[in-house]
């Protein structure tokens, strides 16, 4: 709804269709912190939704028009169709209803210092590492993440002040209904290729995401992405960049890894150099991302000096390089990467960590995005010793047959490292067999292929 302003309406009662989400539920807290009666449903339960439920949400399992009970608004996620039986019902009755995104844009112009982490990758470790410095720094956020964040306790922390941070994505251009004080670019990549047309589409969008910051706020830009470059001339707003490679106005230098592939390095700021700052997350690309963290919170004024006893506190976020267990005497390390440039950094940051062979489990995340970058996959597992492809994870899409994970298989055209299986308990008896002690086994995707990491310890429990 174009000009939407939740002010402009008495509203009391908002209803959420897919209240479950990781998004969802996060707003639904902060709506109902502001005072507000929510009600929501959800195809399945979830300890998000007993969180709610303890919050006084009143949740409904499965969707039905008899869940409408006279709401004053109807939010419903990316998920939830025109056809959907609530929205129906709404509609029916005349009840004003808005997306997710909108409903997010809504609830940060309640807040002047509203932070906003855009980029294809790494955006949710990058909200959470600027969240706990925020917190360390005694800022007092409130946080929407989405990840399960062990230091808040889940997806969301309520602060007391007018400092918010959340997550932005371009997907159907959502980010454009946001109203940050601070925006975050961390990359540009083509992606969402079901949505947008190519590249450039993909870059106009984040133009028109950068010219929104209004000219007392920050963009906060990776200087050594060309595509970020290319959208960040002739802004209003103040711009701080950061780098590795290219001159920016935060640069890190003497980078090094620990034989636990765990990076230190210093920052160059002004002609002085701060540090050493020791992440304990691995991966060169989680130097940018800490650089855009330690950027950001220079843009709020905390003295980057003060961040070195900070960064090292923060141990990441669950599905990003989660150290699951060991089995056989193998780590079980699970992972979000769904895109080749995260599969490629995942496995870079993996060849940094002591291990004997290297396994990658692949679950591909639905047909456009692996038959439009089918090339770029096929080239992003060079590092790993063994790959296991599995089905196509289909999420939002419905299979047409144009694109079957045999095309990737056929497409890495190595028989000797890769294999194509089929089904979650076959891909962990297949592994349990062959495992040896110092393996790492990583699982990627950002479906449900992390249940592969749970049936290999289950199995470990089962033969002990």
């Amino acid at each position: 709804m174009n000009n939407f302003d939740i002010n402009d309406y008495k509203i009391k009662h908002i209803h959420l269709i897919g209240i479950g989400g990781i998004s969802m539920s996060a707003i639904a807290e902060v709506l109902l912190n502001q005072g507000y009666a929510i009600s929501g449903s959800d195809l399945s339960d979830s300890k998000l939704l007993n969180r709610l439920r303890e919050k006084g949400a009143e949740i409904s399992i499965g969707h039905s028009a008899q869940n409408i009970k006279n709401p004053d608004l109807i939010v419903y996620s990316a998920a939830i169709k025109e056809n959907n039986p609530e929205r129906i019902e709404g509609k029916k009755l005349g009840i004003t209803e808005i997306d997710r995104a909108e409903m997010l844009g809504q609830i940060m112009k309640k807040y002047n210092k509203s932070i906003a982490v855009s980029g294809s990758h790494g955006k949710t470790t990058t909200t959470s590492l600027v969240s706990l410095l925020m917190e360390y720094s005694s800022l007092d956020p409130t946080i929407l993440v989405g990840g399960e964040l062990d230091e808040i306790g889940g997806n969301i922390k309520i602060g007391q002040s007018q400092h918010f941070i959340t997550e932005a994505c371009e997907y159907v251009e959502s980010f454009l209904k946001f109203n940050p004080f601070i925006a975050i670019i961390l990359n540009i990549d083509e992606d969402h290729l079901d949505y947008f047309r190519d590249l450039e589409h993909i870059k106009s969008s984040f133009r028109k995401f950068a010219v929104s910051i209004p000219k007392e706020g920050f963009l906060i830009a990776n200087w050594d992405d060309q595509n970020v470059r290319d959208i960040s001339s002739d802004l209003a707003c103040n711009i701080l960049t950061y780098s590795i490679n290219k001159e920016g106005d935060f640069k890190a230098k003497d980078i090094e890894f620990t034989k636990e592939g765990l990076p230190i390095f210093y920052i160059e700021h002004l002609s002085q150099t701060y540090g050493p700052f020791k992440l304990s997350i691995p991966g060169k690309h989680n130097v940018y991302n800490a650089l855009a963290a330690i950027t950001t919170l220079s843009a709020l004024g905390v003295e980057i000096d003060r961040l070195k006893e900070y960064i090292p506190k923060y141990k990441g976020i669950h599905r990003r390089f989660d150290l699951l267990g060991e089995v056989k005497g193998a780590k079980i390390v699970d992972d979000y990467a769904h895109h080749p440039a995260e599969i490629k950094a995942t496995l870079e940051a993996a060849r940094n960590y002591p291990h004997n062979k290297l396994w990658c489990i692949f679950q591909p995340h639905t047909y456009t995005r692996t038959k439009t970058l089918l090339e770029d996959f096929a080239q992003s597992f060079t590092l790993a010793d063994y790959v296991i492809i599995t089905d196509i994870y289909a999420a939002r899409e419905q299979d047409t047959g144009e694109i079957t994970s045999l095309d990737l298989v056929n497409k890495i055209n190595d028989s000797a490292k890769v294999s194509y299986i089929s089904g979650f308990d076959n891909i962990a008896q297949f592994v349990y067999e062959k495992l040896e002690t110092g393996d790492l086994v990583l699982t990627m995707g950002a479906g449900d292929i992390y249940k592969v990491g749970q049936m290999l310890l289950d199995n470990k429990a089962k033969t002990e």
